[in-house]
């Protein structure tokens, strides 16, 4: 074990809480190892709670886990694994492991970890409850487009570029492209020309509460360069992309007022449809006409401090460290309901 919690001792009164995540961000691959940053900032709140934290690598050792956990009897367990091996597919067996273990941990259940993460089968759950969604590619239809080309486990816009927008006849050979140099599985959605929003939701005592709404502006992009939040836009520190893909929040202005309920709204009802807890964050994008589309149900979302989350809990007027303390006390809420 590592982190802040390596430094305090295991025979300390104060009650210890477990942050869990992959082992594979210390490959160094930089959409990976942010978690590393995310839990070391977690691990201060915890500490500021006067909790003791202690800081697991996860690996395919689902045996060696159970282990830890058992010596390490914890209050609570901070589930920030986003994947396992850095395989995305496999995010959900963690939280598994949890409920098994009948031990209280944050955020969302292993099943709707699976049925957000599979982008494909959640957007089939989304049609069904009448929340609009960009309709999937299908090569027995192909319309113009345009559309855009994602992973359909991974996160983190892995492999989204500006290549990743394409006309219908080109979208098949850009699948294969994907497939070819990151492996795994690929689609292709409609792409919604317009407004990026993202809204997110954390558990409270009165049930969840939606933070202020975000915007992701495109500042300066060229007018036939796609305004989409690519792989460039999240890691790359010295890109245009990144320098120019600028968060605000949204204000109940008469302009935007309607479009901010309406984008809470949706977010309640993914929350609701999923079955979610913890917190969570809904990704949209606002067409030409002013409708709000479904992108992504992130049901795991980053808390690094210079993540939306965490800036739209500031901008909420929530300490960290409180948002914190919410989600354990959460956690060991709904640990205590699944008992009986």
């Amino acid at each position: 074990m590592g982190g802040a919690g390596a430094q305090q001792p295991l025979a300390t009164m104060r009650p210890t809480v477990v942050l869990l995540h992959d082992a594979f961000a210390s490959q160094g691959r930089i959409d990976a190892s942010d978690v590393l940053l995310e839990a070391e900032h977690i691990a201060q709140s915890l500490v500021a709670l006067e909790l003791t934290p202690s800081i697991l690598p996860v690996s395919l050792d689902l045996a060696a886990l159970e282990r830890s956990l058992r010596r390490l009897a914890p209050h609570a367990v901070f589930n920030l694994v986003e994947s396992l091996d850095g395989r995305g597919q496999l995010i959900h067996v963690v939280p598994a492991l949890l409920e098994a273990l009948e031990l209280p941990f944050t955020g969302c259940s292993a099943s709707a970890q699976c049925l957000t993460s599979d982008k494909v089968l959640a957007k089939r759950q989304l049609l069904r409850a009448g929340i609009q969604t960009p309709a999937i590619f299908d090569s027995r239809d192909p319309a113009a487009g345009p559309w855009i080309v994602k992973s359909v486990w991974e996160h983190a816009s892995l492999g989204l570029d500006d290549a990743s927008v394409r006309s219908g006849r080109d979208i098949q050979s850009a699948i294969a492209e994907r497939i070819g140099q990151y492996g795994g599985s690929w689609f292709a959605e409609a792409f919604v020309p317009g407004r990026e929003l993202n809204v997110a939701v954390i558990a409270s005592d009165h049930g969840p509460l939606t933070l202020p709404v975000a915007e992701i502006c495109f500042r300066d992009f060229p007018p036939d360069k796609p305004r989409i939040v690519g792989f460039a836009a999240k890691w790359h520190s010295d890109s245009f992309e990144y320098r120019n893909t600028v968060r605000r929040f949204l204000i109940d202005t008469p302009a935007d007022q309607a479009l901010v309920a309406r984008a809470r709204q949706i977010a309640l009802a993914c929350w609701e449809l999923f079955d979610l807890s913890g917190y969570a964050r809904i990704d949209l994008r606002v067409d030409e006409q002013g409708t709000p589309w479904v992108l992504e149900v992130n049901a795991n979302p980053c808390l690094s401090p210079d993540a939306g989350f965490a800036a739209a809990l500031a901008e909420g007027g929530i300490d960290f460290s409180a948002a914190v303390s919410w989600l354990i006390d959460d956690a060991r809420r709904r640990a205590g309901r699944a008992r009986w």
